[in-house]
């Protein structure tokens, strides 16, 4: 089966120089497809530069945005781009280093069984690296936030280290997603959930980003905190 890793950037021009080799030691058959917001530090093209020079990563892309800035307008665009490719599975990571490479591998086998995999942090045998207590606190609480408010049974429901088939990113209808920042992973669950597609949670390591500032603000969280409510009661087909 065909496999795509999307990864959204925005600054992580020094991330990607520790990330970029692990991905091609853990999964040397996936395409990396890169999503760059338009960074700064030039991460793009310092990725571009990276993949010609060096003989491993020949299985990449750089998808280059424009206009409007969020995560889940880059992997709504992602998403798109893999589709219309034709792979059959695809997953989604972060590239601050977070979610290990290593893990991958358990995912993808997890996914012959599942439409969507869920690398979860709370689930036996999950775990937290480095985080101070209160954002593991604070973690756990919108997990429980997000089961009270739509009724979904998922230890880690705002996790972005996920893997999709092809049938279940058809099922939610990516191009009619509402959200843009980190509420797009809350609502791909919840329709993946409402479509009954087959979901599994499966452990990971999760460990603080090393390098970098957190894209995390007051207005990520706000957004994270409405829109449960607003999807809760939503109803109806997604019209594309």
């Amino acid at each position: 089966m065909s496999t795509i890793i999307i990864i959204p950037t925005y600054n992580e021009a020094q991330n990607l120089q520790v990330l970029a080799p692990q991905l091609a030691q853990a999964v040397p058959e996936a395409h990396l497809m890169l999503v760059d917001d338009a960074s700064p530090d030039g991460t793009a093209d310092k990725a571009e530069e990276l993949f010609k020079t060096r003989p491993e990563y020949a299985n990449y892309s750089v998808l280059r945005r424009t206009g409007p800035r969020g995560l889940g307008l880059a992997y709504r665009d992602g998403f798109s781009k893999a589709m219309e490719k034709g792979y059959d599975r695809v997953l989604q990571m972060d590239a601050d280093l977070s979610h290990d490479p290593f893990d991958i591998p358990t995912l993808l086998a997890a996914s012959a069984r599942a439409d969507l995999v869920i690398g979860s942090r709370y689930v036996r045998n999950g775990k937290v690296r480095d985080w101070p207590q209160r954002r593991v606190l604070l973690s756990r609480f919108a997990g429980w936030y997000v089961r009270q408010v739509l009724g979904t049974p998922f230890t880690d429901p705002t996790a972005g280290f996920r893997c999709w088939t092809r049938k279940g990113l058809q099922a939610v209808k990516v191009g009619t997603l509402r959200s843009e920042g980190y509420a797009f992973q809350v609502e791909m669950i919840l329709r993946a959930f409402r479509a009954h597609l087959n979901i599994e949670e499966v452990p990971i390591t999760f460990s603080d980003r090393t390098h970098g500032k957190s894209k995390m603000s007051w207005v990520v969280l706000f957004e994270s905190m409405l829109l449960p409510w607003a999807l809760r009661f939503q109803t109806g087909r997604y019209k594309e």
